[in-house]
């Protein structure tokens, strides 16, 4: 649900996932996200190119949504050696299909979140020079710099005598700190 229409950009992405064959006997196929397509149409799993071993597909298309309460993500984000779009996948047991694209994002924080659960597949894919210009215009109207204030410490001494009967709120008998006795012994 979206409180603030004015604060909120969405734009459709395609997914181009690559497959190729697996360097170990355990893994037929590997598969990664090579690119991202900025303004595609809807997709499911259409090949884009297939030549023999190795073939691309467009997998999917998902909204990139960018919401201004976010746009500190989004500054981190820009502000990386290479600005990035993340892709959250799940897998599937569907051999012509084996990902579901959950999600594509320009937030490394909502990625991180994403890669935390251990169940998703979160791929990095370099971020279109077109998409860098629209996240950065729209980062640019909403990011508000937190000032840094120093905090200061208040003039109370808490360094002073220690008593030595523990919480006052618990009533001792004897010093809390003292060495215990044991039972039975003569001393």
């Amino acid at each position: 649900m979206i409180h603030n229409p004015d604060q909120y950009q969405t734009m459709p992405v395609g997914v181009v996932v690559q497959r190729r064959p697996g360097v170990t006997r355990w893994a037929k196929w590997a598969w990664k996200v090579t690119a991202v397509l900025p303004g595609a149409a809807q997709a499911d799993w259409a090949v884009l190119r297939d030549t023999g071993d190795v073939a691309e597909y467009h997998a999917a298309t998902r909204p990139l949504e960018l919401h201004g309460a976010e746009s500190e993500s989004y500054m981190a984000g820009l502000s990386a050696k290479m600005p990035a779009l993340y892709v959250v996948m799940r897998r599937r047991d569907d051999a012509l299909r084996p990902f579901d694209v959950v999600l594509v994002t320009a937030s490394p924080y909502e990625a991180q979140d994403y890669m935390d659960n251990g169940e998703d597949i979160v791929e990095k894919v370099a971020m279109p020079d077109g998409v860098i210009g629209w996240v950065r215009e729209f980062t640019d109207r909403f990011f508000e710099e937190e000032v840094f204030i120093k905090r200061r410490r208040d003039k109370q001494r808490v360094d002073g005598v220690q008593d030595g009967i523990g919480d006052r709120r618990i009533a001792q008998l004897t010093d809390v700190y003292r060495a215990p006795q044991r039972k039975g012994s003569a001393v």
